[in-house]
């Protein structure tokens, strides 16, 4: 359960107490009204009503409840956490670990992991990444901070960075404009459909243009699913061992060249600006520099 507090200030005074929790507090249609139902809404440590009238210094508190949590098997593995208080959390996900559990995979993902660390807390993820893709992604901690967060998705106040390596010669920098759909009778698999696709938009720019690899940075402004696969592939560049989309590559065992680089978002109670990065893994950057396998690790 997640408690918030906030104080009524002189432009306050006279307001409903309903439009305070849900306007200034943030809190959810939802969440009210379930908070209500199990007497959570208090002024001053007492138990008031919806239509309680403000006065100046009164403290609001809201109890929101969490919901039910699915049962999960929780596995003793490492989690690589690199930001975390009461209401988020930034890891850094390694590759190939799934992100979350699920009927046809119940076990061996990031949503195990995380089920031992911290048993009972329901795993959230902001931005869910492939399996094969390396790298930062943002959890909500309560069902609160996720409804705030969503809010923020596909805004500049969320910020998704991407770093890839690509195959081929890659120059310059611009934005791929290009709609997204699932591929006919496919069940993974998507593809550049001008007509039946819906908006995909990625910003790109190259920061290392090799005969064989590229290594490029990307931003997303929507968020597809294999958005960014699917752009560079369309663009004639596709990630390297990206075996849906362009071709294994032995060096890479169950991942692809991606990785999610830098993450910004405004925090969903305090307003605070959280920003995270995470270098290039060196089995992406041994590509470039087109080291051999053992001497990945010199």
């Amino acid at each position: 359960m997640r408690k918030l507090t906030a104080v009524a200030g002189e432009s306050d005074a006279g307001r409903k107490v309903k439009y305070f929790v849900r306007g200034t507090m943030g809190v959810s249609y939802g969440q009210f009204t379930a908070l209500k139902a199990a007497g959570g809404l208090r002024v001053n440590g007492e138990i008031v009503h919806a239509n309680y009238e403000l006065k100046p210094g009164d403290e609001v508190t809201v109890l929101l409840a969490d919901g039910a949590v699915k049962a999960v098997v929780p596995e003793d593995k490492p989690v690589n956490i690199v930001y975390e208080d009461e209401d988020i959390l930034i890891l850094d996900k390694p590759a190939p670990l799934a992100c979350q559990c699920s009927p046809k995979q119940p076990g061996g993902t990031l949503e195990n992991r995380l089920a031992f660390r911290s048993p009972g807390l329901p795993f959230r993820p902001l931005n869910r990444l492939d399996k094969g893709t390396s790298g930062l992604m943002a959890a909500a901690k309560n069902a609160h901070a996720a409804q705030r967060l969503q809010r923020q998705l596909h805004t500049d106040r969320f910020l998704r960075e991407y770093l890839a390596v690509v195959e081929g010669r890659f120059e310059g920098e611009g934005v791929i404009d290009a709609p997204i759909a699932k591929e006919a009778a496919a069940t993974v698999r998507r593809v550049v459909d001008y007509e039946r696709g819906v908006p995909a938009v990625t910003h790109y720019q190259a920061e290392v243009s090799g005969d064989r690899y590229s290594l490029v940075r990307l931003r997303l402004e929507t968020g597809r699913t294999h958005q960014i696969r699917v752009h560079m592939a369309h663009l004639g560049h596709p990630i390297a061992g990206d075996f849906l989309y362009g071709k294994e590559n032995p060096r890479l065992p169950g991942r692809f060249a991606l990785h999610s680089t830098r993450i910004r978002l405004t925090h969903p109670v305090t307003g605070e600006i959280i920003e995270r990065t995470s270098p290039l893994p060196v089995e992406l950057a041994a590509l470039l520099e087109d080291k051999p396998m053992e001497l990945w690790d010199a």
